[in-house]
């Protein structure tokens, strides 16, 4: 398998470090490398930035013109046909407060956005709302987080 992916941090001072950053890393890397093998993707090259909740809003703002911070968006740079090419931002503040929130590790939220955002590199979409944990994309990412936290045991 022909994968890079490159994963990097610009989060703030201020912002909470419950999870070292070199098991995030690995983490990440496992969930978009699980996440494109469950496709069939054997070649692709995919950067993953954990933002924090300002630059994240900002992001959010400019590209999607939505206000206020999010926890994942994603960027396929890449014709159908060729090699996947994308960038992932994962909200790394936002992630910790969904962890919390849903009583899990922040382990767990952050292959769960991981995962999440390179399903939509790859083309899939959700509706908004309660359907979305009833979607395929929902079921083919929880199936996936499984995995990845099986296999990081």
């Amino acid at each position: 398998m022909s994968v890079r992916c490159v994963i990097s941090f610009e989060v703030g001072r201020s912002s909470p470090t419950l999870l070292p950053r070199a098991r995030a890393r690995r983490l990440i890397r496992k969930a978009v490398r699980t996440t494109l093998a469950y496709e069939g993707v054997e070649a692709a090259h995919v950067e993953v930035t954990l933002l924090d909740d300002e630059d994240m809003s900002e992001l959010n703002r400019t590209y999607l013109g939505q206000n206020g911070t999010t926890d994942v968006i994603s960027f396929a740079l890449y014709q159908e046909g060729e090699e996947p090419v994308g960038d992932i931002y994962i909200g790394w503040d936002q992630a910790l407060r969904q962890a919390a929130a849903l009583g899990e590790a922040p382990e767990g939220e952050l292959v769960r956005l991981a995962i999440h955002g390179t399903l939509h590199l790859l083309g899939y979409d959700h509706p908004e709302g309660a359907d979305r944990e009833r979607s395929e994309m929902w079921k083919v990412q929880e199936g996936i987080l499984r995995k990845v936290i099986g296999i990081e045991g």
